[in-house]
């Protein structure tokens, strides 16, 4: 039985399937993605980068058709699907507009006895391993700077994304990209671990997941000396030290955390208020989770959306149920909602201490947890009391003082008086145990590329 199935979070029902791949064809993937390699390293930039504007133009064309793809897949409403494909356009076209600058020689400062040069070059077939919270975004993040670079991609989907995954392909087929520049593949996590990595063809890894698939396939490509990129999880502070309007920043932030039902590695899943407006700020946000209820993705978008699975909801309500049996208190929701399908009632959690799994661990479903202090100090202490380093935010009506805080976050990304947002310019990634690297922006075409010394003597 295939891994590879569309299971409709909604109901439960097992959709399509997708036959696993065979090793053989694992091999010829690489055989084939070697070997586009060697022409789609030569084609010229211009030539690359317009088939990547064709990709953006494509996405902005199909919006509603794919978001419907991925409602079914993993249950993100339709205004959120189209909205991935909008950024996801955004980041291929971003690509195209840009490469030729990141690319571009630099002349180094220095040598007296002739000319040095930083030359950026592809280094091959870079294999991706992507999720599937955001299955459109994340693949764009990851396929559009490396194809732009010259590289050449290997994708290996999430399990529940397979007719997604397929759609991409031919999209770029569509777009004119030269055949195995881009190869799906629907791999196990043996075979890219026995497989894929081992292979001298292989020159890297990028990996968006947990922290024990990122923990996995680093000591694989560490045993095998190849390159990662790994964006993992996150529990990222949202410090809010005062407010002049109290009910727009709990809006912004309900919003924010509920944003694809709360599974984001960048959402606000610590919300660290000041003493003052603490009670008001629980009691506001309790009554907005009370008051969401589930509905029908497919007539009632604006509702309560599904998990993406049975098995992640179970997993999610296991980790609330171990911190409120170690002591936190539970405000709001806890339960699958009855019938069938992956519905959970928004949780609101309180008092959760050092030591409990909710303290320690990435909450990834719809879970507000709060945590009151009275200084700018204990509001530090505590936004960098984690594992993990993604994301963060400041809120405060005095710049000076929300600025003072920012800066000491041990965190990848801040962001100071609106909530954490992926752009395309914006360079994304973490510290700590939320992984190593950095997606889009301009940054993002230095991963896995040959940063080559070019030196010219004067003769």
């Amino acid at each position: 039985m295939s891994e590879y199935k569309v299971v409709n979070p909604a109901t439960g029902e097992v959709v399509e399937e997708f036959p696993t791949a065979t090793d053989a064809e694992i091999n010829d993937a690489l055989v084939r993605s070697h070997k586009a390699y060697q022409s789609w390293r030569s084609t010229p930039i211009e030539e690359r980068t317009a088939v990547l504007a064709k990709v953006a133009a494509i996405y902005k064309e199909r919006g509603e058709e794919l978001a419907k793809v991925i409602q079914l897949e993993m249950g993100k409403a339709i205004p959120e699907g189209v909205g991935e494909t909008i950024i996801s356009s955004k980041i291929y076209q971003y690509f195209a507009d840009n490469a030729q600058t990141f690319i571009s020689e630099e002349q180094l400062k220095g040598p007296k006895d002739g000319e040095a040069y930083l030359l950026r070059k592809p280094v091959g077939s870079i294999l991706g391993i992507m999720p599937w919270n955001f299955p459109y975004y994340q693949v764009a993040r990851f396929a559009a700077p490396n194809l732009a670079l010259g590289n050449t991609v290997i994708l290996k989907h999430a399990p529940q994304c397979p007719r997604s995954a397929k759609i991409m392909e031919e999209i770029f087929v569509e777009a004119g990209l030269p055949a195995d520049a881009y190869i799906n593949v629907y791999a196990t996590n043996e075979q890219v671990s026995d497989i894929i990595l081992p292979d001298p063809r292989n020159q890297g890894v990028s990996l968006t997941g947990s922290e024990r698939a990122g923990s996995a396939v680093a000591a694989a490509a560490g045993k095998n000396l190849k390159k990662v990129v790994l964006e993992l999880g996150g529990s990222d502070p949202y410090v809010v030290l005062d407010t002049a309007d109290l009910d727009q920043t709990v809006d912004t932030l309900f919003a924010t955390r509920m944003g694809n039902t709360g599974q984001a590695c960048n959402s606000p899943k610590r919300m660290i208020v000041m003493e003052d407006i603490y009670d008001d700020f629980v009691a506001k946000i309790t009554e907005k989770a009370k008051a969401l209820t589930p509905a029908d993705p497919y007539t009632d978008p604006g509702s309560l959306s599904p998990l993406s699975s049975v098995a992640a909801a179970e997993r999610f309500l296991g980790q609330v149920d171990a911190t409120v049996a170690e002591g936190a208190t539970l405000l709001a929701g806890g339960q699958k909602y009855d019938g069938p399908g992956a519905y959970v009632q928004p949780v609101v959690l309180t008092d959760v201490k050092p030591g409990m799994k909710g303290f320690h661990e990435e909450l990834f479903g719809p879970a507000f947890m709060l945590f009151k202090v009275s200084s700018d100090e204990e509001a530090l202490a505590l936004a960098n009391d984690t594992p993990f380093g993604l994301g963060s935010a400041v809120f405060s009506t005095d710049l000076e003082r929300a600025e003072k805080i920012a800066s000491q976050i041990d965190s990848g990304m801040v962001f100071i008086n609106m909530p954490e947002g992926s752009r395309e310019y914006l360079p994304f990634g973490g510290v700590k145990r939320s992984g190593v690297g950095r997606e889009l922006g301009p940054l993002a075409m230095d991963e896995f590329c040959n940063k080559q010394l070019y030196f010219k003597a004067h003769v």
